[in-house]
C-alpha cells in the first residue's frame, strides 16, 4: 500500500468518524435557554439601525 492510499484511507476514516459524531450532537434539541433566548429575541424584533458600518468609530 503506498503512503498516499494509506493516508486517503485514514483521512476517509476520520471523516466518517467525525461526521458520525457531529451528526449525533446535531441531532439534540437545544437547550430550553437557548430558545427562550430565540424567542424573546424574536419578540423583539431586529433593531432598525442594523447595519454594522453606522456602529464603527470613524
Amino acid at each position: 500500500m503506498t503512503r498516499a492510499k494509506r493516508t486517503s484511507s485514514v483521512d476517509t476514516t476520520i471523516d466518517e468518524n467525525l461526521k458520525r459524531a457531529f451528526d449525533d450532537v446535531a441531532s439534540e434539541p437545544l437547550p430550553s435557554r437557548f430558545t427562550d433566548l430565540l424567542e424573546q429575541l424574536k419578540a423583539e424584533g431586529a433593531p432598525k439601525d442594523s447595519d454594522p458600518e453606522s456602529d464603527s468609530n470613524s
